[in-house]
């Protein structure tokens, strides 16, 4: 997980505060210099970790923190204000159009996932109730429009192609078409090359001369580190970018380049990549992401994923179904069906307060949750309705037509068992208040 490394040492640094009663001003500086150690680690550019640190100093040497009663929370509560601060502050959204269509031209060095990331923000955007439109204005690489049309069918969302006219004709005629079809979003997925150069740099400016580019986003791949910080300073003192989709900020990468994008070219990142299918696209906010760093979660995010990811009123029938005792196999495979479309388990669960900690040495296996659908949808109508009714017989021809062995079936029964008698001992207020709603796994479930 992005800044597990990261986290790990600014918590090990927060601990030997709490250990102190009260807080000397060699206490918080050796904090710090922990602090700056941890940011070089993460691939923070260095100019921007001495300054982050300079200023925390600065701010935790003050009396209102050394006469604090609880000194160490009141430098974390700083740390957390100033990790916010440096990633932006708040959310960034798309700038849009006076008049339609809205216009976002898509950069980057080939490579770093532009049209993947176009039909994944294209598709976002769709979802939200908009109608864009992609257009395939990257008429070099080879298969490049032909991908394009791949991942918009995926996506559901209308490709515009002039195989290989100009760019900048392209574009011209995509507006004119999106403004004819309604499309109140076009997003012009361009070339890129394996450096910044001229060409490149020249082709993007006659595209922002013919038509009018309401945002211009940089797509960088965090795993290249550093480089990702030099290639956004890059393309902004050419081209003056309006934010950053930052993608792969699911995978171990240090994320230094999450800390240092908004400092070293005062641009946002406004999106992050999260991962490899199409609905893996969220918006980059920087006071949750200083949570997540420091270990407190992502509540938020999690919710807002749940509400949209999430039937509301079939989780109202499951939690009523729970608290009346008549929750079956049919209700338990859609709840797991509602936890798949929210991402992976882990991902999910690394969200929850606390959570992220524990699952570093912990193997969160999503197959498990196609294993147990696998169960499930081999099961009758009426075994599903009443799993009392598996004998062995049952039993064994539920494991053939899963693949798996009847100690499977058992141990899926027995955490059934467990979680209906849990929720039958509780009474409807107090069911009504812990029940998951949908969010997670059922209580009693483990992996």
């Amino acid at each position: 997980m992005v800044f597990e490394s990261l986290s790990d040492k600014l918590a090990a640094a927060f601990k030997k505060l709490r250990s102190k009663g009260k807080l000397s001003e060699a206490d918080v500086k050796a904090a710090m210099r922990e602090v700056r150690l941890a940011l070089l680690e993460a691939d923070v550019n260095y100019k921007v970790a001495k300054d982050f640190t300079n200023t925390l100093t600065e701010k935790c040497i003050g009396e209102k923190v050394m006469e604090s009663l609880t000194p160490a929370q009141m430098v974390i509560k700083i740390v957390r204000d100033e990790l916010t601060n440096l990633m932006g502050g708040e959310h960034t959204r798309l700038k849009t159009a006076s008049k339609l269509p809205t216009v976002i031209l898509m950069c980057g060095l080939q490579g770093s996932g532009k049209t993947t990331h176009s039909a994944k923000l294209a598709k976002k955007l769709k979802a939200e109730g908009h109608r864009p439109l992609l257009v395939a204005c990257d008429i070099y690489r080879p298969a490049a429009i032909e991908q394009l049309k791949v991942v918009g069918e995926a996506a559901g969302v209308p490709v515009f192609e002039m195989g290989t006219e100009k760019p900048e004709k392209i574009a011209e005629k995509a507006i004119k078409q999106a403004r004819d079809y309604g499309n109140d979003f076009v997003i012009l997925d361009t070339a890129g090359r394996l450096h910044i150069d001229e060409d490149l740099m020249g082709e993007l400016k006659r595209i922002t001369k013919a038509v009018e580019v309401n945002n211009i986003l940089l797509v960088i791949d965090s795993m290249i580190g550093q480089d990702a910080v030099n290639v956004a300073k890059a393309f902004n003192d050419l081209l003056e970018i309006d934010g950053v989709i930052l993608t792969k900020l699911d995978g171990d990468t240090r994320g230094g380049a999450a800390l240092s994008v908004r400092a070293v070219t005062g641009k946002p990142i406004i999106y992050a990549g999260v991962g490899e299918k199409l609905d893996d696209l969220d918006e980059f906010h920087p006071d949750r992401m200083a949570s997540r760093i420091l270990g407190m979660g992502d509540m938020l995010s999690l919710i807002e994923k749940a509400e949209h990811e999430l039937d509301e009123k079939e989780a109202e029938k499951t939690a009523k179904r729970l608290l009346e005792n008549k929750f079956d196999m049919n209700d338990l495979l859609s709840q797991f069906e509602s936890i798949k479309k929210m991402g992976s388990l882990k991902s999910v669960m690394s969200m929850i307060p606390g959570m992220e900690k524990q699952l570093r040495d912990v193997d969160v296996d999503d197959r498990q949750l196609l294993r147990i659908e696998a169960i499930i949808k081999s099961m009758t109508k009426k075994e599903r309705e009443k799993p009392e009714i598996l004998n062995a017989s049952r039993k064994k021809r539920i494991a053939a037509g899963s693949g798996m062995k009847v100690e499977d079936i058992n141990r899926l029964l027995k955490q059934y068992e467990q979680m209906k008698k849990m929720f039958k001992q509780m009474n409807g207020k107090g069911a009504r208040r812990r029940m998951p709603n949908g969010m997670g796994l059922p209580p009693g479930f483990k992996f």
